[in-house]
């Protein structure tokens, strides 16, 4: 008798999945992905993928709207948790670049705070124009990392630990080059609008940790300075005057 070994997430990936599920319970969260499902205008059958799809609720969300989902993302841990709580889920193990699909394969593509982790933008738009079907649409979901806004009494401290934060990331402006990079890639009627997400709450102070940690790291700014501006933001949380915004880009097209 064969057995399938049970992947569990180790202590870094099981945090960011605790945080995801942070940032999905949002207000206003359920509302966003359900504006880009609709923006998808996948009808009931077509095949959609949704690339990095981490834990797999937009996944979830699409098939109960009808769609023949499939979920490509390169970890197999957040695969595996995928799986525990959706286990008639299809997801694949892939990446933005090799996608696990045939050509032509998908009425519908959209990835959800995922470019700015991909080196080469334009090669993973290319891979989506390979996978979608003729007429097929693609929407992105993404922040502009350089264009996070944090509250505070230090302006030009807390730019610095804003950029060298994005300096961590691959592609940290590529949102605001979203309308660029589709119509480079050959998409037709693309569309860009913005939302903002508003954090006041139990997410800021693991996200004000994790800048000023990025932000020592680089060498921008000493530990010395980074933790009494997290002091700073403590003191704010303790009078709820704690306030980050996070503008989301949405772009849409057709292949």
């Amino acid at each position: 008798m064969s057995s399938t070994k049970t992947i569990q997430p180790d202590d870094a990936t099981a945090s960011l999945i605790r945080l995801l599920d942070a940032v999905d319970a949002l207000p206003g969260a359920a509302d966003l992905r359900a504006h880009t499902y609709d923006l998808l205008r996948v009808s009931p059958g077509q095949v959609v993928v949704d690339v990095g799809c981490g834990a797999g609720r937009a996944v979830s969300e699409l098939a109960d709207r009808g769609a023949h989902a499939i979920g490509v993302d390169p970890d197999p841990q957040m695969l595996a948790a995928a799986r525990g709580r959706w286990p008639d889920l299809d997801v694949r193990e892939g990446f933005a670049g090799d996608l696990p699909l045939d050509d032509g394969a998908v009425a519908g593509y959209r990835a959800d705070k995922v470019f700015h982790e991909i080196a080469d933008p334009g090669a993973a738009l290319a891979e989506a124009r390979r996978v979608l079907t003729p007429g097929g649409r693609i929407v992105l979901i993404g922040q502009d990392w350089d264009t996070v806004v944090i509250d505070t009494d230090e302006p030009e401290l807390t730019r610095t630990i804003v950029h060298a934060r994005a300096s961590t990331v691959p592609s940290p402006r590529v949102a605001r080059g979203y309308r660029s990079l589709l119509l480079d890639a050959g998409f037709d009627d693309v569309a860009v609008e913005v939302q903002t997400a508003i954090f006041t709450d139990r997410l800021v102070p693991a996200m004000l940790s994790g800048f000023a940690a990025a932000a020592c790291e680089a060498g921008a700014v000493g530990r010395e300075e980074a933790d009494a501006w997290l002091a700073g933001q403590a003191q704010r949380a303790e009078t709820d005057r704690l306030f980050v915004a996070v503008p989301l880009f949405i772009a849409s097209g057709v292949g």
